[in-house]
């Protein structure tokens, strides 16, 4: 039976995108459905809008340090709605190359509505069957919030409405310690703001603790208030007064409150059983190749719970273009997940941490570090607080690297080019990188790995050989 297209795109953001792109530049005819923004969250709500106010945070803070220069330090006047004006800019700027207008041009039809699964292989877009050869989910996911008395009764925000708030909170409260919470805390209070940090575990406790210190002491010495390990027992208040009780009786009070405690994926809509496809409260089950229970539909991005980052869903459709459209294999779990905290320092991970590397294999782990102090680039700018942590087998091979450091995230890409291809520490150490970089500490990090074996009296003993010779 025929087809009305070759691929059915679901979801409109980076997975989604990524995958009608390269489809239809390469032939397939492709249907690409989203019912919200073009671009999805990463474009509206999150990576982009995000950096840009850590952006404004950012030259606001250049300001006050400047004396450290020679420079007169300024406390820097700040409108907010301006300041938001200039993240609304931003996402303009870059919306035309996630626009209707765009992906029409490259060959695909794109529907503005709600896609339900009606069989296996047809959905229902808003009244229109759609019958594909393939499809591919990639709804993405939304903000959750944990369940606190008296919460859904207050006016929060999340990162879909946050930037739109226009008026500078006088008391953020950010109920989330997560990369998030933590830019969001760090770019408010540079911007004028209190702030204060709720979390109920540990504050980014997905990264290797060493590495975190040197963030959350940064955000304390700037002043934003972080507190972990705290139970929030009820939520109360008006916009404006907003009043939060943490087990104990301490009470704190806020002018907004900022939740950055979870996601949830978008599956709720699709009606995925009519379709057979199995899922979790996590998000659709997928195997290695990113196909669900159905083998005619993959599942990418968000959707899947497997790596809630912009770039690993664009990562996800590319592996899709490969099955789908090449019928090569793929494995989704063959690459090391790298990812980015943006606060200043940046905190950025490859791979894994010294403690999940011990976990995996024991008493072989050997660590390479680097601090940001050695660094001459660092001196000239003032920012020497940092490190780099490298964790490697007995032979030199990268199991994962962290890094702590302004342009962190720039900074982590020559540990993931040594993971995808398998190089060893010896490999980064014997590059020959421009001077004076910061890129220069990865390469300082890798040498350090063979500082005790280099100058050990054994080699010694070899050169006062060597130089006995004619």
């Amino acid at each position: 039976m025929a087809h009305d297209c070759d691929l059915c795109i679901i979801g409109g953001g980076s997975a989604g995108l990524t995958v009608a792109a390269g489809a239809a530049q390469l032939g397939a005819r492709v249907v690409l459905i989203e019912r919200g923004e073009m671009g999805g969250d990463c474009l509206n709500y999150g990576c982009v809008p995000s950096k840009a106010l850590i952006a404004a945070g950012h030259t606001a803070q250049t300001m006050r340090d400047a004396a450290r220069f020679g420079i007169a330090s300024v406390e820097p006047t700040i409108d907010f709605a301006a300041t938001m004006d200039h993240v609304k800019g931003v996402i303009a700027a870059i919306a035309p190359n996630d626009s209707v207008e765009r992906f029409e041009k490259l060959g695909a039809r794109v529907l503005r509505t709600t896609a339900r699964f009606e069989s296996p292989d047809t959905v229902d877009a808003g009244g229109e069957r759609i019958r594909a050869h393939r499809f591919v989910v990639a709804s993405g996911s939304r903000p959750t919030a944990p369940p606190i008395t008296g919460l859904d009764s207050v006016p929060y925000l999340t990162n879909e409405t946050v930037f739109g708030n226009r008026q500078r909170p006088d008391h953020l409260v950010i109920i989330g310690g997560g990369p998030i919470g933590m830019e969001m805390a760090q770019a408010h209070r540079r911007l004028g703001a209190r702030v204060t940090v709720l979390e109920a575990a540990t504050i980014l406790g997905k990264d290797d603790p060493e590495l975190a210190a040197i963030i959350t002491a940064r955000l304390k010495a700037e002043g934003v208030v972080l507190r972990d390990k705290v139970k929030i027992t009820r939520v109360s208040g008006t916009a404006g007064a907003i009043a939060i009780e943490l087990d104990g009786g301490e009470r704190i009070e806020a002018s907004h409150l900022l939740v950055a405690a979870g996601r949830a994926p978008n599956i709720e809509d699709l009606d995925l059983d009519k379709a057979g496809v199995a899922f979790t409260k996590r998000g659709i089950t997928v195997d290695k190749g990113l196909r669900t229970s159905n083998r005619r539909i993959y599942a990418i991005g968000d959707v899947n719970g497997l790596h809630p980052f912009t770039h690993m869903a664009g990562f996800h459709g590319s592996l899709v273009i490969r099955n789908a459209l090449f019928r090569l294999p793929v494995n989704v779990h063959a690459t090391a997940l790298p990812w980015t905290t943006y606060t200043d320092p940046e905190l950025a991970q490859v791979g894994l941490t010294e403690a999940q590397a011990r976990e995996q294999h024991g008493d072989g782990v050997r660590i390479a570090r680097w601090p940001l102090h050695e660094n001459d680039r660092a001196q000239t700018e003032r920012e020497t607080t940092g490190l780099v942590k490298v964790v490697a087998d007995k032979r030199g091979r990268v199991l994962g690297a962290g890094i702590a450091a302004p342009r962190a995230g720039e900074l982590i890409h020559v540990w993931c080019l040594a993971m995808a291809n398998g190089l060893k520490l010896g490999t980064v150490a014997q590059m020959v990188v421009p001077y004076p970089t910061l890129g220069e500490v990865s390469k300082r990090a890798a040498g350090s790995f063979f500082t005790n074996a280099l100058f050990s009296p054994r080699t010694r003993w070899l050169v006062r050989l060597l130089l006995r010779l004619p």
